[in-house]
């Protein structure tokens, strides 16, 4: 590990004054962009989907569960596959604190993933998850929000994913998109957040980003791939700590 410099508490107290007025800079214009982003068109919905959820068959209207705001959470859970994201699981496990003060926002959150119901509960338990999660297998939800993305469309590389064209090889990506209802009943998709924009959601990097060691993502993926694993699969080792004195 790079050893800082060590310094007098004076010139500690003085740099880290100069370097709180970077950090004032960014909590303003992370504010900024949030004002910035309340003001973005919508897209009113003209089609309905229909969930598969514990509770039977949902519309999307009756997953904001007598709320106006809805988070969807897109988990990456094909069909059929044995393959538990990584990524995605490492999101939902800062979901359930977060949910318990949302739905007292008038805010419901969701997670939905396009595998069968049958495959996303034993998942769900294994983890011990609370939040509401649902199975679009049966719609073209995800598709539609461009989460997911037929054989045809890969062959042909017409995907489009985080506002860009480009060729994929996945069949599903995540994602977050949210939802406002109005009193009459119609549904508008005011926004879309894709690819990196799910860091936001993961308070662990935020703490990390505290660290003098930071996130850790050295390689050889340099990304949270290299270190992040399920919650139940962690298997730490002591590790060297070389830059302790004899």
């Amino acid at each position: 590990m790079h050893r800082n410099a060590v310094v007098s508490r004076e010139e500690w107290f003085e740099a880290h004054r100069k370097h709180l007025e970077r950090e004032k800079e960014l909590t303003k214009f992370r504010e900024l962009i949030a004002a910035e982003r309340r003001q973005l068109p919508w897209f009113k919905l003209r089609k309905d989907y229909v969930f598969e959820s514990e509770a039977g068959p949902k519309h999307l209207a009756e997953l904001f569960a007598g709320k106006s705001q809805l988070i969807v959470y897109h988990f990456m859970m094909a069909p059929g596959s044995d393959h538990r994201c990584e990524g995605c699981s490492f999101l939902a496990d800062h979901i359930d604190g977060a949910d318990q003060h949302l739905k007292h926002h008038d805010v419901s959150l969701v997670v939905v993933s396009r595998a069968p119901l049958a495959e996303v509960l034993p998942y769900k338990q294994r983890m011990g998850w609370k939040f509401d999660w649902v199975s679009s297998y049966a719609s073209d939800f995800n598709f539609d929000l461009q989460v997911s993305f037929t054989d045809r469309q890969i062959a042909a590389g017409e995907t489009t994913y985080n506002f860009e064209k480009r060729p994929l090889r996945s069949k599903d990506l995540p994602g977050t998109s949210i939802f406002y209802r109005n009193e009459c009943g119609d549904i508008f998709l005011t926004f879309m957040s894709r690819a990196r924009g799910g860091d936001a959601l993961i308070g662990t990097y935020h703490y990390l980003d505290m660290t003098p060691k930071g996130r850790g993502e050295t390689g050889p993926y340099h990304n949270l791939m290299d270190w992040v694993r399920l919650h139940d699969e962690y298997r730490d080792k002591d590790k060297d700590r070389s830059d302790c004195c004899a």
